[in-house]
């Protein structure tokens, strides 16, 4: 798609002293850093490991915000993308951190950074990216805990295989969810075929008498007695016309039976099997140990959300009722055996336990019958919504493999690859349509943490991190170079609201590192749908306080943004008229992949724009064109449009009202 470059016309001022501009106020390497973002939004964990350790929502492509940062670069000699370092002397602030990609991408660049966010999350996985320890020491401290969780649960996670007898560590175990109409109950799965393996066979369950097939070769006979019919889960309603549902007055670890387990056998490799009495005792000796377990059930109270809401209509109103006992009981265990280890290591460790819990709730579903993903996990959030599996998958936390969901596997493909990248960046390089590597000299993803933003003011690297809403932020005037950051997206409050997923069980992990007190209610988010206005009054507190710590003319607010939603563009542009900013330029770049669960076949945007703006008393002004219509036809020209539109507005004496108005009369209905 062709490249527009923004329509406007320049006025310019001599009253003040002519000063020097940044070179992304007049030019951006769009062609480039779009070759990049496309590439990096499918997979955007593997090109920057250390700054996806534990979920968060709507990152936006590293590779976009280095490349922002590198046009803040004043040494014209280290502007170029591959170059190392730049930002040395400078202080870029991100009020709404999110993820941390602006931290993570200034910090390489030698910048002091400052990190805001009203979420403890945020602040937590910062801190455990960004501090440095020694490699050995990390490993080692991580080997020590996984052992010990291993001494004390292992029992729980014992299964035998059905060919030799021999009891293995368990790797999966399957249920089927309860169901009832009118004249029965039943267990419904997502499939009878629970593997397609590459010579065409499939392993199998029969219906009728829960045995499992290897194709018409018996595997496990069931060996007790299921009264209760087996469906899967097209089968909506029941031949007597009354339609299935699930019991919500049960918990809902209670609604799923065990199907059948799955381990790994030294001789016979993967087995299916059907659960056999110990089996079942194990299930309920952990069910018996449930209620010695001494969490308080107050402290995971689920709060009504936009995205929890599903949960109390399913009749769940706590967290631990999404949990096995046997997950709860992994739990327990590793909040009191992290409590051994100094503050550094005890922080990363509840990170990794933290991230392994989306692979160890009943909200986790299995895709191991599909023919290319065999044995795999579908974790809590692949579809950024909580979803309720037919077939729920129990994985074992302790499994001495690093497979899917394992802490094995989150520790070392996720920290330890991660910290690896960190102390040696590399950049993708597109040449002829071949993707590349590029090692960046002098660079680190690390930084040292200070609690004072005056330490800032020398040295590099250096980090801060505030808790709290930004609409008041406890820094001087004048004091940071640029803000670069990426609101959130108006009337999406998905991310703290699934994030309470997390956050219950970091509170029990980390009781004292931050503060948990944390409400939605200081959020910049829409969170009526009709619109109350929070996001603006919010955003407008935000950005004027980001123009109070910018420290002259030539310091920018330069932030990513899109949505099709006329009243979000609104709210966005009243917010800036309020904080006394102008739009200087801005830029459409690619964000998304349209084949992202999230947002497959839902007309979503793929496109950002880069806004960057300065302050009203800059020496110069553009004076935008008005679009005549906003055509929601492609997502590219309508982020161009809005960006015209928005400039515009900036430099109108338009009321409020009117700007709401205009809005609304401009994007195509």
């Amino acid at each position: 798609m062709e490249i527009k470059e923004p329509e406007y016309q320049l006025e310019l001022s001599f009253e003040n002293e002519p000063i020097e501009y940044n070179l992304i106020d007049e030019d951006f390497d769009i062609d480039f850093a779009n070759s990049l973002a496309k590439i990096e939004s499918f997979n955007k964990h593997l090109y920057r490991p250390n700054t996806y350790l534990h979920k968060w929502w709507a990152r936006r492509c590293g590779t976009t915000f280095r490349a922002i940062l590198k046009h803040l670069v004043r040494d014209k000699t280290k502007n170029d993308y591959y170059s190392g370092g730049g930002l040395e002397g400078q202080i870029i602030c991100d009020p709404m951190m999110g993820g941390g990609t602006t931290l993570h991408e200034a910090i390489r660049l030698g910048a002091n950074v400052i990190g805001a966010d009203i979420d403890p999350i945020p602040i937590l996985q910062a801190r455990a990216a960004l501090t440095e320890s020694p490699l050995k020491t990390l490993e080692n401290a991580f080997t020590d805990f996984f052992n010990e969780l291993r001494s004390q649960i292992g029992h729980y996670y014992r299964v035998e295989c059905p060919i030799c007898e021999k009891s293995f560590e368990l790797k999966f175990a399957l249920y089927g969810v309860k169901k009832r109409c009118g004249c029965q109950e039943a267990i419904f799965i997502d499939n009878y075929i629970f593997r397609y393996n590459s010579d065409g066979s499939k392993i199998r369950i029969c219906p009728e008498t829960y045995n499992i097939f290897h194709d018409n070769h018996l595997l496990s006979r069931s060996n007790y007695k299921h009264s209760l019919p087996l469906y899967e889960k097209n089968k909506k309603i029941c031949s007597c016309g009354n339609k299935f549902a699930e019991d919500l007055s049960l918990p809902y670890f209670k609604r799923y039976v065990p199907i059948v387990f799955i381990g790994e056998c030294f001789e016979h490799g993967i087995f299916f099997t059907s659960p056999d009495k110990s089996d079942l005792d194990l299930i309920s000796y952990a069910d018996e140990k449930r209620g010695e377990l001494k969490f308080d059930e107050n402290d995971f109270d689920i709060i009504p959300g936009p995205k929890s809401s599903d949960l109390h209509k399913r009749g769940i109103k706590n967290y631990l009722d999404l949990f096995t006992s046997r997950q709860l009981i992994y739990l327990r265990k590793a909040i009191d055996t992290i409590k051994k280890y100094e503050h550094t290591i005890s922080l990363k460790l509840a990170m990794v336990v933290s991230a392994s819990i989306e692979f160890n709730s009943l909200l986790c579903g299995y895709k191991g019958a599909a023919k290319n993903r065999p044995g795999a996990i579908r974790h809590t959030f692949s579809h950024h919504a909580y979803s309720f599996p037919y077939t729920a998958l129990e994985n074992n936390p302790v499994y001495k493999s690093k497979s899917s969901g394992t802490l094995q596997n989150i520790f070392y493909n996720r920290f330890i690859r991660g910290y690896k990248w960190a102390i040696k960046p590399v950049e993708r390089s597109i040449k002829n349509k071949i993707t590349g590597k590029i090692p960046i000299a002098g660079e680190v993803d690390l930084g040292k943490e200070y609690r004072k933003i005056e330490k800032l003011n020398s040295g590099e690297r250096r980090y801060l991190l505030i808790q709290g809403s930004s609409s008041k932020l406890n820094i001087p005037n004048k004091s940071v170079d640029h803000v670069v950051t990426d609101p959130p997206y108006f009337d999406s409050v998905q991310y703290s609201d699934l994030a309470a997923f997390f956050r219950v069980w970091l509170r029990q992990l980390l009781p004292g590192e931050v503060n948990w007190d944390y409400s939605l209610d200081a959020a910049a988010v829409e969170q009526n749908s009709n619109g109350n206005g929070q996001y603006e009054t919010v955003l407008s507190k935000i950005f004027i306080e980001c123009n109070r710590i910018l420290k002259n003319d030539r310091s920018r607010l330069i932030f990513t943004f899109h949505h099709w939603n006329p009243k979000g563009w609104a709210e966005l542009t009243i917010a800036l008229k309020k904080s006394g900013f102008l739009l200087i330029n801005y830029y459409v770049i690619h964000s998304e992949n349209q084949s992202s669960v999230h947002i497959i076949n839902q007309n979503a945007l793929v496109h950002d724009l880069i806004l960057v703006l300065g302050k009203k008393k800059l020496s110069y002004k553009k004076y935008w064109k008005q679009p005549d219509i906003i055509s929601k036809s492609d997502s590219y020209d309508f982020c161009y449009q809005c960006g015209l539109l928005l400039g515009y507005i900036l430099n109108s004496n338009l009321t409020k009202q009117k700007i709401k108005h205009i809005w609304r009369d401009k994007i195509e209905k």
